[in-house]
């Protein structure tokens, strides 16, 4: 079961989060897997997308955001696109846009920055938007101060966080087949009650950064977590092996249905809709070609098929209006 755990350090301006998706992770594996158009994602696809499903489901959390949080990873790589969206009830689905050929070991910088033109985004956007309100997004490049190719997602969320929202980070992400993980450390801001959101006073925040003995040792401590400890270790285990010598104020943690858990959108009943506003004619002709209607989600991948039976039985809910002495149409089987 995926699971969630907020944690403080007792009398430290430190605050931690680690989250462990495993059956959320899978479902949205399981789907893209199903898919016969696509297939299965190349494992450093897999990884990446895992890794960023972890990352947006830690800054989901750690603001507290009514809406969706999305993050983005796009450039000029044979991945398009990696999207991992997060709600505030934080159900979660991610998907990935594959346009060329994705090598065994392929890095970050080869995926999606081969000739610099990587970009990260995070997006906030609010469940109930006022009158022209518009989405706060965030937009850094791929690569550090220096011009250098970010190879790890972390790398490039820490370089965010620092120089968007003036906050000290450490993150460690791992994924694999079975498990997307995540542990983030953070400076708790001097003053404003979130980060993402532009609400912090910067110019104060930006004073203390790297300054902070106490979270300095606890971010080095998290630092030598790693990739294999992450995916195969329970949260009890790496939390005390991690800070065994700190006093953890540790919450509740979210899972099952308050928890991480995969949902998106789609449905066979939407897809339904769909095809009704084609109209009949339309789908008799589509299914006249091929025996059922294949229709993908282009998000999670899931498929959903309609032969004549099923498109008899969309129509048959929505009779057509017929002139007053002709008799009633039959009934499509």
């Amino acid at each position: 079961m995926s699971e969630l755990h907020k944690f403080l350090f007792d009398g430290l301006p430190v605050r931690g989060m680690l989250v462990r998706l495993t059956d959320a992770w899978t479902d949205i594996l399981a789907r893209r897997a199903g898919n016969t158009a696509t297939g299965p994602y190349p494992a450093p696809v897999r990884e990446l997308l895992g890794e960023m499903a972890a990352a947006a489901m830690l800054m989901q959390s750690n603001i507290k955001f009514n809406g969706a949080l999305v993050l983005q990873v796009f450039g000029d790589g044979p991945v398009k696109l990696a999207v991992a969206e997060v709600q505030s009830d934080l159900s979660l689905r991610a998907t990935a846009t594959i346009i060329g050929e994705v090598q065994d070991g392929a890095r970050l910088s080869q995926m999606v920055n081969v000739g610099g033109g990587g970009r990260c985004a995070i997006t906030l956007d609010p469940k109930d938007r006022l009158p022209g309100q518009q989405p706060y997004q965030g937009v850094v490049p791929l690569h550090g101060d220096h011009h250098e190719k970010l190879e790890r997602l972390s790398d490039v969320l820490q370089h965010y966080m620092l120089q968007s929202e003036q906050l000290d980070t450490v993150l460690v992400l791992a994924a694999d087949d079975k498990v997307a993980a995540g542990l983030l450390i953070q400076r708790m801001p001097l003053k404003g009650t979130g980060n993402l959101g532009g609400q912090l006073s910067h110019s104060e925040n930006e004073d203390q950064i790297g300054r902070n003995e106490d979270y300095n040792r606890i971010a080095h401590l998290a630092a030598s977590l790693t990739r294999e400890e992450l995916l195969t270790l329970d949260v009890d285990t790496i939390l005390r092996r991690l800070f065994w010598e700190e006093k953890l104020l540790r919450f509740e943690p979210q899972q099952g249905q308050d928890g991480p858990r995969f949902a998106c959108t789609c449905s066979r009943e939407r897809v339904g809709r769909m095809l009704q506003s084609l109209g009949v004619a339309e789908v008799e002709s589509i299914l006249a070609e091929r025996e059922t209607i294949e229709v993908g989600c282009e998000f999670c991948g899931q498929q959903y098929h309609f032969d004549a039976v099923d498109a008899a039985g969309l129509f048959a809910a929505a009779p057509v209006a017929q002139a007053p002495d002709a008799p009633a149409s039959p009934t499509l089987h």
